[in-house]
């Protein structure tokens, strides 16, 4: 690890502190990556729609029955209602998350070919996405940073860092894009989400 530069102090500007608290949070967090298993965009958009309130560790059991009965967005988007809420029905508000796939899966096959598209505004149309899951998708399947994943790991942390004052998710993510160069984006979520999860505990943190 270089030498992080030891004038700097909690009291320094969030601006200054960010280059150092990556570049420890990457030493501490080399494997730091998507948590949800997927092998397209499809997968990863259903996956992190059912991770709402939900571990990802129990999507990601779910998930491969989900996409060996209904491996694409016309089935998914013609699946039976009751089985498909019986097979997620672990991950939590599963007839909300039933109804947001296959809406979501119905216009995908009707406006987009049955791809899932690679853009925000697209995204955003879409049932049950809003700019948390878009980012999700765009950030780890095609490589576009339109922004910063603001999930409960990365509220608290940048609550706890001192990285943001807000507590919307949508101002958070604003105060993060504007400290971050655009290509850190993607690796900035992933590193604090890991960060959360191993050590920052909401109740106890390490």
């Amino acid at each position: 690890m270089t030498m992080i530069d030891s004038t700097l102090t909690a009291a320094s500007p969030a601006a200054e502190r960010l280059p150092a608290i990556v570049q420890l949070l990457r030493a501490v967090h080399p494997d730091a990556k998507c948590a949800l298993d997927y092998t397209n965009p499809l997968e990863l958009l259903v996956a992190t729609i059912l991770s709402a309130q939900c571990t990802d560790e129990r999507v990601n059991k779910v998930t491969p029955i989900l996409f060996a009965r209904y491996p694409t967005a016309q089935a998914l988007a013609e699946a039976d209602r009751e089985e498909l809420e019986q097979i997620i029905h672990s991950t939590g508000f599963y007839r909300n998350k039933a109804k947001n796939v296959q809406e979501a899966c119905r216009r995908i096959v009707a406006e987009y070919g049955g791809e899932v598209p690679g853009n925000m505004d697209d995204l955003l149309s879409l049932a049950g996405v809003a700019r948390k899951t878009a980012n999700v998708v765009l950030g780890n399947c095609y490589g576009i940073a339109e922004g910063v994943v603001v999930d409960t790991h990365v509220k608290r942390l940048a609550d706890r860092l001192g990285l943001s004052a807000q507590t919307d998710p949508e101002k958070i993510e604003r105060d993060l894009m504007a400290l971050a160069p655009r290509e850190e984006w993607i690796d900035l979520s992933h590193l604090l989400i890991f960060h959360g999860r191993r050590f920052c505990d909401a109740r106890k943190p390490k």
